[in-house]
């Protein structure tokens, strides 16, 4: 993918995932929110490892995974990213504490 579609990408995971935390309604969105909303872009090796952290993430946090349309860069329903949280970070770097900085 280009750099205006990864970041596109990035952006569809984040606000999926905050829409996932904000209509659990615990404040932890909004919190998150009155923050400054930060976000880490991290990367995996291949779509298996993405499947492989989603389905690990999504037992225990709020998550999404993104899937492209398909009209562009990459064939339909090629899995992009994750977005995980807004949650604790702590929590977070339980699943991508060892990921690098894309």
């Amino acid at each position: 993918m280009g750099k205006g579609k990864i970041a596109a990408q990035v952006c569809h995971a984040s606000l999926e995932s905050y829409h996932k935390v904000l209509d659990r309604g615990m404040g932890i969105a909004e919190k998150w929110v009155q923050e400054g909303q930060a976000k880490i872009v991290l990367k995996v090796d291949s779509e298996r490892d993405l499947y492989e952290l989603y389905e690990q993430v999504k037992r225990t946090l709020p998550c999404e995974i993104i899937r492209d349309a398909g009209k562009t860069q990459i064939n339909p329903g090629t899995a992009t990213c994750i977005g995980i949280g807004p949650w604790e970070e702590e929590e977070i770097d339980k699943f991508t504490g060892k990921l690098k900085l894309l």
